[in-house]
């Protein structure tokens, strides 16, 4: 199966456990992977049979405009649940980085597939 990418993609969000988190944006990285047969936006050149990677970029964005989770593992899973969803994606991988949360790391973050390629 093909593969549709978008990497190092920026966000803010309200997101953390101690209450000083929860009064301002930080930003996150997201990295995502996703399945997709490519061949028939290849063919075409026709968007409408393409995984649109700018609208999967501003629905990720808007996730996180809207949604304050505590935790990237929640994050991870209702991000991946919606795009899944929304775009009907087969399978995808998700990275959320959260860069500045440790000092002694330029980032920490977790990684999570979701699905079956079929």
């Amino acid at each position: 199966m093909d593969r549709v990418l978008i990497e190092g993609l920026q966000v803010e969000a309200v997101i953390g456990v101690y209450d000083w988190e929860r009064t301002i944006s930080q930003t996150l990285v997201i990295d995502l992977e996703m399945a997709w047969d490519n061949q028939p936006a290849g063919e075409s050149d026709d968007l409408d049979k393409a995984l649109d990677y700018a609208a999967v970029s501003e629905a990720v964005t808007a996730f996180f405009g809207q949604y304050q989770p505590q935790l990237l593992e929640s994050a991870a899973e209702q991000l991946a649940s919606q795009l899944r969803a929304e775009f009907s994606i087969a399978w995808l991988a998700l990275t959320v980085r959260k860069p500045g949360a440790v000092p002694q790391a330029k980032s920490v973050g977790i990684r999570i597939e979701r699905g079956a390629v079929q």
